[in-house]
């Protein structure tokens, strides 16, 4: 008789636990043990508890190469969901055995664990091992399906499973959940009273601060004491949370009739049109060319429908597409295409951790028929669509990756561009960490070639991201480490570094609402006629749009008690030792760009927190 032990650890939400029965089948290379009931008498698999059991065999089974958990009815209780975080097997000899899960178990079902060591498919030698990753991804492609894109619309993933949908929406995610589900809503609408239902203008400036009173931040006083300063106006982009725009102009547009004397009094010394304005737009009588010396309000109102129109662009190209769309395109083709064991989807999971979460409950209140885009923005839900198509026909694998984007835009001597110099720096450090991964695990440039899952992965991508378009640039397969390692570098760097650039800045700067409104009321200026004050709150959002723009905005602040820092790993996906090195490496280099930018943060009036490591999200989560 052979006695193995088993630790069985439960997750620590709220409804992690489970009153349903739980048995054990161990699996390993010389045979099987019986199905053994793991029960202590007790509420075995509560929240947060660590259970160990006992568990017989009549002889040894040699190494364990994967568990089957039972999960049953027990008695007159209801069936319940199980949050399993990992399983540990010690066998009568001593040898431990990993089972690393961090999943939801749903229904009455068995359910296979792998032992934790990464292996891609070459690895795995045993035929269990071969046949488990096989069913395990043909269960999940059942599980997550693709929706058939239709031209012209938001194309997505279609997201089938009531794990994700419902468990994760409900118990798993409570800030923005609660939000969205009207819950924090209701307390946040109480502090707004008086703002709700006045579809009127602002009667004065000095009145949009109070529809946010219990908020001040540094950045959100600067932006209300200095919005209508032209040099503030160019400084956010470069370090707002739109810093992907600004390019070098090489040539002035032929369709640009501004002329170096119209101007001149406007430039610095030693400078001219052709060297400093980077501008475009169409000659029309009634499009006329506003400059700093007309009157005040016509200059600032012209500066206000930039912003405006820059709002669109960053909402729905630079943040929903880049950050969270293709987010939510990683996220399910590494659930359909890469099994639990497979060591990139131990270093990705991480990195796509609430994304599909998240995109559920945006098209559920945000971007849905009558949601937020349709009643507060301007270009409503089918001039998002339209913006998206447009958007995802220039996305290119270049864009993506932060350095090629860098000198593609020509902005690499550009001073004081803050995202660009936080961002090669977290650039290179996901760069070195994901490098050492892929050095574990791909000895040679066949071995890439090789992985099935790992093609199969890149070209879904591919295939269902970019719609097969070859002009994009992005591989629809790899070919060699140095290949994998920039295309994973960009999948983290997208799904954290680069979602917390655009989305981290939104509440604080658009705050005081003149200085990023999401609609205008009026058609732009036609003549340089004057415009008064009252014109000019006339045009932006009423009181009652700018309440509801900024409830979302607020909501998106990133600022949850749940949030998981860029470089932590609380759960242990890799067991190995190497991995584990290698993440605190990684975590190392971090602590250490952090305090590079909290020492130049110090000399600057306004500081750039947006890619500050503390402050990014490991994945695309709010």
């Amino acid at each position: 008789m052979a006695v193995y032990k088993v630790q069985v650890s439960t997750g620590q939400g709220a409804l992690a636990g489970t009153f349903d029965t739980i048995s054990i089948t161990l699996v390993g290379i010389d045979g099987e043990s019986p199905k053994h009931l793991l029960d202590q008498y007790g509420l075995d698999f509560q929240p947060g508890l660590v259970q160990e059991y006992e568990v017989p065999s009549e002889r040894a089974l040699g190494p364990i190469v994967l568990i089957r958990l039972h999960k049953e009815p027990y008695s007159v209780f209801p069936e319940s969901m199980w949050y399993c975080n990992t399983l540990r097997v010690t066998s009568p000899e001593g040898d431990t055995y990993q089972f690393p899960f961090y999943r939801w178990i749903q229904g009455y079902c068995t359910v296979e664990l792998v032992e934790s060591t990464a292996q891609i498919p070459s690895d795995d030698s045993h035929y269990l091992l071969q046949k488990y990753r096989h069913e395990e991804l043909v269960l999940q492609q059942e599980r997550y399906r693709w929706k058939e894109y239709i031209p012209g619309t938001p194309w997505c993933a279609d997201i089938d499973s009531a794990l994700t949908a419902e468990v994760n929406i409900q118990y798993s995610f409570p800030k923005a959940s609660a939000f969205f589900g009207r819950g924090s809503a209701a307390v946040l609408e109480s502090k707004l009273k008086g703002f709700l239902d006045r579809p009127y203008s602002w009667e004065m400036l000095t009145d949009i601060p109070k529809i946010f009173w219990f908020y001040h931040s540094p950045v959100s006083e600067y932006v209300t004491e200095h919005w209508k300063e032209d040099a503030f106006f160019g400084y956010q982009y470069l370090n707002g949370f739109n810093p992907v725009l600004i390019r070098k102009c090489s040539a002035l547009p032929e369709n640009f009739p501004v002329t170096q004397e119209m101007v001149a009094g406007s430039l610095g010394e030693s400078t001219s049109l052709r060297e400093e304005l980077q501008l475009s737009q169409r000659p029309d009588p009634e499009s006329p060319i506003v400059l700093p010396s007309d009157s005040d309000w016509l200059w600032t109102l012209a500066k206000t429908w930039v912003h405006s129109s820059e709002f669109h662009l960053h909402e729905v190209t630079s943040h929903l597409l880049r950050a969270h769309l293709l987010a939510e395109v990683f996220s399910v083709a590494i659930q359909r295409q890469l099994p639990m064991c497979h060591p990139l989807y131990k270093l990705l999971i991480p990195h796509i951790r609430f994304s599909i979460h998240i995109n559920v409950l945006a098209r559920t209140f945000l971007i849905s028929s009558g949601g937020v885009f349709d009643r507060a923005i301007a270009t409503g839900r089918p001039g998002l669509a339209e913006l998206l198509r447009k958007g995802l026909e220039n996305l290119t694998y270049t864009t993506l990756c932060l350095p090629d984007d860098i000198q593609e835009r020509g902005v690499s001597s550009l001073q004081n561009y803050y995202y660009r110099d936080n961002g090669l720096k977290i650039w290179a450090a996901i760069e070195s960490f994901v490098s050492g991964i892929v050095g574990i695990y791909y000895q040679t440039s066949l071995s890439v070639q090789s992985d099935h899952e790992l093609q199969a992965w890149v070209g879904e991508i591919f295939t269902k991201g970019f719609l097969d378009r070859q002009a994009s640039g992005v591989p629809s397969a790899l070919g060699t480490a140095a290949e994998l390692t920039k295309y994973l570098t960009m999948v983290i760097f997208t799904c954290s570094a680069y979602h917390a650039a655009v989305n981290s800045g939104q509440f604080e700067l658009a705050v005081f609402m003149p200085n990023y409104p999401s609609s205008m009321r009026k058609p732009p200026p036609q003549n340089k006629a004057n415009v008064t004050l009252k014109e000019f709150l006339d045009t932006i959002p009423e009181m009652n749009t700018t309440r509801l723009i900024l409830s979302v905005l607020w909501v998106l602040r990133n600022e949850d008690q749940d949030m998981r820092p860029l470089g932590t790993y609380p759960e242990e996906h890799f067991t190995e030792h190497g991995p584990k090195q290698l993440m605190a490496a990684f975590q190392d280099r971090l602590a250490e760009i952090s305090r590079e930018i909290e020492e130049r943060n110090q000399s600057l009036a306004l500081s750039y927190n947006y890619m500050y490591p503390p402050n990014i999200e490991n994945s695309t989560a709010i």
